[in-house]
């Protein structure tokens, strides 16, 4: 609350001298007019002259209007938002006890007062943020001033340090028990909880998982676009154990998992082909080069195949690599993109081990026969590969028939 409030609340301190002016003075003059001592009413007042402009004044941070953070506060005393709320009620809570005398009642005040700030930020377009971690620093502020002016009329030996403690404690007691009531049905009818805390703690989790993982894609990113790249933007987002991370640089965009250290996609921002000398075998080796360093695992056993692809003006090879086992296409997927002048303008990898795959029993004959009389039409090609069924792999003809695509089960035929 306060941590936003100094940055993101123009005027902040101007409106708080003018707002403590104010109530001071006419503190001063009622104490005045009573016969009273002024020094700690005007105190008093100046202490809440603050916390009304730190918490109502508009600002630009906080939740949308009619959302309250209910994420349990368990940054209480570590984070530095929270100890800066501490510190903004401990002052009033303290002045009010050595004012009063009664530290029941002022801490139950004091937290109602808290309560009813942070309905005001939630069901009001004050572009404030409403929590239930501000509620607990400002309410434990509060006990700590009370506690600290306790101890301090204690050491002083004051005649009397405190008002008859009893009726204090029932007259607390019964005036936080009437304002919890009070606010929680306020809030149960106006408000909607969000866990942000949790949100943040999530992200924060994603970061820390994700440590070492920039350095890696920005490595990755300087070798398939060459030197000089940059990165300008990172990102992670989890996917159970692990991370999908993505950079963006000067030349191109780039992904990957962490920690397994795959990468998955890369293109580069001029994706277009371009005229140059270089040969079918040459594009095959700049391709078996960055394949060789990142993508060792799928190149190991794959057949690697380059056909030229374009015009002349944007002229470029696509670089496929396929592995076969048994004669069974694997769901490995590795293909790139090169230039005539040798420029990797791109690349997708779908990093799968092989599977273990039941014996095919259906013959490539037999799949046309059955695949053409499905569509009624002739069955022209009919790759063998590894598919997933129902979350297990199995060994799959995909049977191109009557203009339309027939899979069929190459161990039972269905």
């Amino acid at each position: 609350m306060i941590k936003a409030s100094v940055s993101a609340v123009p005027g902040l301190i101007a409106v708080f001298l003018i707002l403590a002016a104010v109530l001071a003075g006419l503190t001063v003059l009622a104490a005045r007019k009573l016969g009273r001592p002024v020094l700690l009413p005007a105190l008093l007042a100046t202490s809440i002259a603050g916390i009304l402009t730190v918490t109502l004044l508009p600002g630009t941070a906080g939740v949308e209007a009619g959302q309250c953070d209910s994420g349990l506060p368990v940054h209480l005393f570590t984070s530095s938002s929270s100890l800066l709320n501490m510190g903004l009620f401990i002052p009033g809570a303290a002045i009010s006890v050595l004012l009063f005398r009664r530290p029941a009642t002022t801490i139950a005040s004091f937290i109602i007062l808290s309560g009813l700030v942070e309905f005001i930020q939630a069901v009001t377009p004050l572009g404030r943020s409403c929590s239930a971690g501000d509620l607990a620093a400002n309410a434990t502020g509060a006990l700590i001033g009370a506690a600290l002016a306790v101890a301090w009329l204690r050491t002083r030996r004051q005649p009397r340090p405190l008002r008859r403690l009893g009726r204090d404690l029932i007259w607390g007691a019964g005036l936080a028990a009437a304002g919890a009531v009070a606010l929680a049905g306020a809030f149960n009818s106006r408000v909607h909880a969000v866990d942000v805390v949790s949100a943040d703690d999530h992200r924060q989790a994603v970061v820390d998982s994700g440590d070492g993982s920039d350095q890696w894609l920005a490595a990755a990113a300087e070798d398939l676009f060459g030197k000089g790249t940059e990165i300008q933007q990172t990102g992670a987002e989890k996917d159970g154990p692990r991370l999908k991370v993505t950079a963006t640089t000067n030349r191109g965009s780039i992904s990957g998992w962490w920690p397994e250290r795959t990468l998955e996609q890369a293109w580069a921002t001029d994706h277009h082909g371009e005229p140059g000398k270089l040969s079918k075998t040459q594009a095959a080796q700049v391709a078996k080069a960055f394949a060789d360093k990142y993508f060792r695992d799928s190149v190991t056993g794959s057949d690697q195949v380059t056909r030229p692809i374009g015009g002349d003006a944007d002229a470029a090879y696509l670089v496929t690599f396929r592995r076969y086992r048994q004669g069974v296409l694997m769901p490995m997927r590795l293909d790139f993109t090169v230039t005539r002048a040798g420029r990797i303008i791109g690349f997708t990898s779908k990093t799968v081990k092989d599977p273990a795959l039941p014996q095919a029993a259906v013959p490539r004959r037999a799949a046309l026969e059955q695949a053409a009389r499905t569509a009624g039409g002739k069955a022209t090609n009919a790759p063998l590969m590894a598919k997933q069924v129902g979350g297990q792999w199995r060994p799959l003809w995909l049977v191109g028939a009557n203009n339309t695509d027939v899979w069929l089960d190459a161990v039972t035929g269905a």
